[in-house]
C-alpha cells in the first residue's frame, strides 16, 4: 500500500540530529551538482544539473502525468504522505551516515537495515532465483507469458553478472547478494559518509572485492552498464524531495543508461505499490518512445518501430499482505523490469 513507510530495523546506532529549517532550505536551494561535490571526477562527463532539470520539467509538462502517489487504483484520494520529507534531502543522509560512521568507529555497530533484515534477505534470495532463471533461459515475461531469450553465452553464470546497487547506504545489501553467489558488485551513494561506512563494513565482513563509489544516480558519472541494477529505497527518497516529480523523471533517464541491454532492474519500495511502479515505468516508456518518434519526424525519416526501454518481469509475492478499504496491500513491493 503506497504511503506506508517502514521504520528502520532496531539498532544501537544513535539517531541523526534533528535538521533545522535552514538546513532544508539551504539543501533545497543547492543543485544536485552542488550536492554531489564529493563525486570523483574520473568517471567521465555528464549533463549539467540545470539542463537535466529543464529536460525533466519539459517532459513533465508535455505529457499528461499523475504524481507517483496517485498511480494506484486502490485509493480515491492522494496519499497524505505525498509531501516533502527530510528523507528527500542529501544533508539528512549526510548527517545520518556521519552519526552511523562515528558509532561504528566507536562501538563497531553496523547501523540500521532499512526495510529490515527479513526484507533484505528476501530480496537477495528472490533476485538470485530470478537471475538463475534468466541465465538458464527460463525467465518468463509475466505480461505476455513469453520466455525471454535475451541471455548471451557469457551470461550463463549469473555469479559473474555485473551488479550495481544505487543508494547503497551501509552496503549490507551487497553483502547479502555476495552470500547468494554474486561476485562483481558495486555500490554507489551520494553521501560520502555512507560510502566510508560501507567500505569499513565490507572489509570487516571479508567482502573486500565489493567496490564502493561516491556517485549521485540523478547525474551519474558512471559510464559502465550493469546486468543487474538494484534499488532498495532510493526512488522512494527521491520522490520525497520538493522537486520529486521532476527528479523521478531524471532517475529513469539515468537508470535506463545504467542497465545493460537484456539486463534486469529490481526496485524495492515502501512508498509505491507494484502496480504503481509498473504504471510509472509504462509512463516512462511512452515518453521515451514519443521523444524518439518526434526526433525521427524532425529528421524526416521513417520510424523503425522503437520498443519500450523496460518490460515488467515479475514481483515478490511472499510479502505479508493486509486488507484496507476493501483492497489488499503489502507494506513493501519488489518489482523486476527487463531492459530491452
Amino acid at each position: 500500500m503506497a504511503g506506508i513507510r517502514l521504520a528502520p530495523e532496531d539498532s544501537d546506532v544513535s539517531h541523526a540530529r534533528a535538521l533545522t529549517t535552514a538546513d532544508l532550505i539551504s539543501d533545497d536551494d543547492r543543485s544536485v551538482a552542488a550536492d554531489s561535490w564529493s563525486i570523483k571526477s574520473d568517471y567521465g562527463s555528464t549533463l549539467d544539473d540545470e539542463q537535466r532539470h529543464a529536460d525533466a520539467a519539459e517532459a513533465l509538462s508535455a505529457v499528461p502525468h499523475r504524481a507517483a502517489s496517485d498511480y494506484s487504483s486502490d485509493k480515491e484520494e492522494p496519499d497524505a504522505e505525498a509531501v516533502t520529507s527530510m528523507l528527500g534531502f542529501q544533508n539528512y543522509w549526510d548527517s545520518t551516515y556521519a552519526n552511523e560512521l562515528a558509532n561504528y568507529r566507536e562501538h563497531g555497530h553496523a547501523g540500521e537495515v532499512w526495510f529490515g533484515a527479513d526484507v533484505m534477505e528476501t530480496v537477495a534470495s528472490w533476485t538470485k532465483s530470478l537471475c538463475t532463471d534468466n541465465s538458464q533461459g527460463h525467465l518468463v515475461n509475466h505480461v505476455g507469458n513469453e520466455i525471454c531469450g535475451l541471455v548471451g553465452e557469457s551470461d550463463k553464470d549469473f555469479s559473474t553478472w555485473s551488479v550495481l546497487d544505487i543508494g547503497t547506504g551501509n552496503g549490507l545489501f551487497l553483502q547479502e547478494l555476495a552470500k547468494q553467489g554474486f561476485s562483481d558488485l558495486t555500490g554507489t551513494d551520494y553521501s560520502e559518509g555512507a560510502i566510508d561506512l560501507a567500505r569499513s563494513l565490507s572489509d570487516r565482513g571479508g567482502f573486500t572485492y565489493i567496490k564502493f563509489l561516491v556517485d549521485d544516480v540523478l547525474e551519474t558519472k558512471l559510464e559502465r552498464k550493469y546486468q543487474l541494477v538494484m534499488d532498495k529505497g532510493t526512488l522512494d527518497a527521491i520522490g520525497l524531495h520538493p522537486d520529486g516529480s521532476i527528479k523521478r523523471i531524471m532517475y529513469w533517464d539515468s537508470v535506463s543508461r545504467l542497465v545493460a541491454s537484456g539486463g534486469i532492474l529490481v526496485i524495492t519500495s515502501c512508498n509505491s505499490t507494484k502496480d504503481e511502479l509498473v504504471q510509472e515505468v509504462d509512463y516512462y516508456n511512452r515518453r521515451r518512445i514519443g521523444a524518439s518518434q518526434e526526433a525521427v519526424t524532425r529528421e524526416d525519416q521513417t520510424t523503425n518501430g522503437d520498443s519500450p526501454p523496460f518490460h515488467y518481469l515479475d514481483h515478490v509475492r511472499s510479502y505479508p499482505t493486509f486488507m484496507f478499504g476493501g483492497s489488499v496491500g503489502s507494506r513493501v513491493a519488489t518489482v523486476a523490469f527487463l531492459r530491452n
